[in-house]
């Protein structure tokens, strides 16, 4: 059985690219083509990362609640306007479950992962912190959700007004064009799902892999920073690339100096 769990992100990523080459006849996009690919690629990455750091039975876990969460919260906004506003998925991510293309719940469960080892690097210079206080719980939750809002502050407007992955139904809120409740529907659901994930440690601490290495924490540092980099060159409006370089660079730069300090003391 562990055997197994600890070969899930692979298989997941076999499967994930056979339903993709399933749906070629739909002759989508060379953009919506790599979009679709990065992210099942950036999603194995985390599974397998996770798997390593805490253990493979707690990264399913990790990996069910972001992805069940981040459809259930984008199915309730794209058709009925909850959390993030009122706004349509166009055809630019893909194939769909429902109304969301079926990468977007994917990405919940990877940006969340990414921001929860960042988080703990930052406050503990460990990659996890195990089954803290409740209290401890709810506020690195609520960090590491920070952490993951940083990321859509650069994201968002280039996804809506570069890529037009989705239409905005309010086209003049108060962040280039975007509407803040988004900011906040963000906050919330990446807290639900990391406090979730969270709480399913309570009893039971996460297990890692014997054989994790520094390289598996790096992994969502990369992550983190190549998203940083790709906003600061390539972010529209032009304005969100200095704010891309601020607000992701000094979470990341931070939990690099505890990476460091993690990896000399393992």
């Amino acid at each position: 059985m562990k055997s197994l769990l600890n070969q899930l992100p692979r298989i997941t990523l076999v499967l994930l690219a056979a339903f993709l080459a399933a749906l070629a006849a739909r002759s989508w996009g060379e953009t919506t083509t790599l979009l679709v690919l990065s992210s099942i690629l950036m999603f194995a990455c985390c599974w397998a990362s996770a798997s390593h750091l805490l253990g493979p039975g707690p990264a399913l876990r990790f990996v069910i609640i972001g992805v069940v969460l981040g459809w259930i919260a984008e199915e309730l906004g794209a058709t009925r306007g909850w959390f993030f506003g009122s706004y349509t998925y166009t055809e630019v991510l893909g194939p769909r479950i429902g109304a969301v293309p079926f990468i977007i719940p994917l990405m919940w469960f990877a940006l969340c992962y990414v921001a929860y080892v960042i988080a703990n690097l930052i406050v503990w210079q460990a990659p996890s912190d195990g089954a803290p206080s409740t209290l401890q719980s709810l506020a690195m939750s609520f960090i590491a959700a920070m952490i993951v809002t940083a990321y859509d502050l650069g994201a968002d407007p280039y996804m809506v007004f570069t890529l037009k992955a989705w239409i905005m139904t309010k086209t003049d809120g108060g962040w280039f064009g975007e509407t803040l409740q988004g900011f906040v529907g963000w906050m919330a659901v990446a807290f639900a799902i990391i406090y979730c994930f969270r709480l399913s440690l309570r009893r039971k601490q996460p297990a890692a892999s014997s054989a994790v290495t520094p390289l598996h924490a790096l992994v969502p540092l990369f992550i983190y920073g190549g998203s940083m980099l790709f906003q600061s060159l390539h972010g529209s409006p032009v304005e969100t690339r200095a704010i891309a370089l601020f607000a992701m660079g000094i979470p990341l730069l931070t939990a690099m100096c505890g990476w460091t300090r993690w990896k000399a003391a393992a």
